[in-house]
């Protein structure tokens, strides 16, 4: 990821096999990360059980808030790709109890059907 795109919030594709040890304190026995990706230090993961967001706290980025989204808490979901002159795509997702809908940038170079499959997988029960 290029420094300009991390400055303007766009998000790059991360290999899952890097994050799994890293996240493993976090994750329950047998879950796979299937799709992860990077906005400048925070990480937006999709395993096969729920969507985790981490915010890298501070200068040295050790602290770390981990948010945990169930996929059966997300009533809806919408995933736009970038157009010829948009520099990014997007991901909303509406989550019950939620009167806003939690939106996220993410690169003209992400996998954005990935992301689409994988919410589509999480949260329509498809395995």
């Amino acid at each position: 990821m290029g420094l300009l795109s991390g400055l303007l919030g766009l998000a790059s594709d991360v290999d899952p096999r890097a994050l799994q040890a890293d996240l493993a304190p976090i994750l329950l026995p047998g879950e796979e990360i299937e799709l992860a990706f990077q906005i400048v230090r925070d990480l937006v993961v999709f395993t096969d059980l729920r969507l985790v967001l981490v915010d890298k706290q501070g200068m040295s980025g050790r602290k770390r808030q981990y948010q945990s989204i169930p996929y059966r808490s997300i009533t809806m979901f919408s995933v736009e790709t970038a157009g010829t002159f948009d520099a990014d795509a997007e991901m909303a997702l509406w989550i019950s109890g939620q009167t806003q809908p939690f939106r996220h940038a993410i690169g003209r170079g992400s996998n954005v059907s990935g992301i689409q499959k994988a919410l589509a997988q999480g949260v329509l029960g498809w395995r």
